[in-house]
């Protein structure tokens, strides 16, 4: 499957109107876009609406980034995949990750996080029709999910972090599986401004137990996660600016060892942010081998 250097994260392809979303979905895939990632969010229909977006673009790939393995049972995501994957050129890559405790919970089991990837690792392994490697992913921070990540899927797809992060995943990845970072992206040149649209989305994140280790693992304090982020912070993991700060980032990210940056536009000028879109379009050619 092929994600080519550059893809679209995002939120309002998958909560959209129907028919914009479709009609978005043609359009990123006219551009040359090489994903189009979609959140697990709360749980719901997510292969109908990666269907949604198969079915409207002819050569982009689709990518889940990502499902909780505790809102999907494996067999149903196991036989669905495969599905939309002989219907649609095998263009669907399954993205997983083991959410919070909390998620755990309310599934009525404990939470071990290593160990409950594993099993569902298995559980797509054994479904009647299984899920192959080298169509699933992981949404991996820590090094024993990377490495599980490494061993038993194609790769990792990682959410908030800095390219220095990026060079270390790619280290305990070695030189073969895929790894595609989020990149959250501000079109917006006013630091202030940029700033505060970032604090606005990634403050939440900051507040949950696995995404607070995660920028501590990364050299972050516990003074930087106060107030939605230092400036510190969000610059380091927030791509603001015009096209020309989009593209450093992207290029920081590719030549710290990514395969793939996703990116997510936060702040749009409208519901569905297709000027954005469009606006870094032109980043694609840059980055493309």
């Amino acid at each position: 499957m092929t994600l080519g250097r550059v893809g679209i994260w995002s939120i309002e392809l998958r909560m959209g109107d129907p028919g914009e979303v479709r009609e978005a979905a043609a359009e990123l895939d006219e551009l040359g876009y090489g994903a189009l990632w979609i959140p697990g969010l709360g749980g719901g229909d997510i292969l109908g609406d990666s269907e949604r977006l198969l079915k409207a673009t002819r050569s982009t790939a689709v990518a889940v980034g990502v499902l909780s393995i505790w809102r999907h049972h494996a067999a149903e995501m196991a036989a669905g995949h495969n599905r939309l994957q002989r219907d649609y050129d095998h263009r669907l890559l399954l993205g997983l990750g083991v959410s919070d405790p909390a998620a755990a919970h309310a599934a009525g089991r404990p939470y071990r996080p290593l160990a409950d990837m594993g099993t569902y690792l298995d559980l797509l392994d054994q479904a009647p029709d299984p899920v192959p490697a080298d169509q699933r992913v992981m949404a991996a921070l820590g090094p024993n999910m990377v490495q599980l990540a490494g061993k038993r899927t194609a790769g990792v797809h990682p959410f908030m972090i800095t390219p220095e992060q990026t060079a270390a995943l790619r280290g305990l990845l070695g030189t073969g599986p895929l790894l595609a970072p989020y990149q959250a992206v501000v079109l917006e040149t006013d630091p202030d401004k940029a700033r505060t649209t970032a604090r606005g989305f990634l403050g939440t994140f900051l507040g949950m137990d696995h995404y607070a280790r995660s920028m501590i693992r990364q050299g972050f304090t516990e003074d930087d996660l106060i107030g939605g982020g230092s400036d510190r912070l969000i610059d380091s993991v927030v791509a603001w600016g015009d096209t020309d700060a989009i593209d450093k980032r992207i290029r920081a990210h590719h030549q710290a060892g990514a395969d793939h940056v996703c990116l997510h536009v936060v702040g749009a000028r409208s519901p569905m942010p297709r000027t954005e879109w469009q606006e870094l379009a032109p980043l694609i050619r840059q980055h493309h081998v």
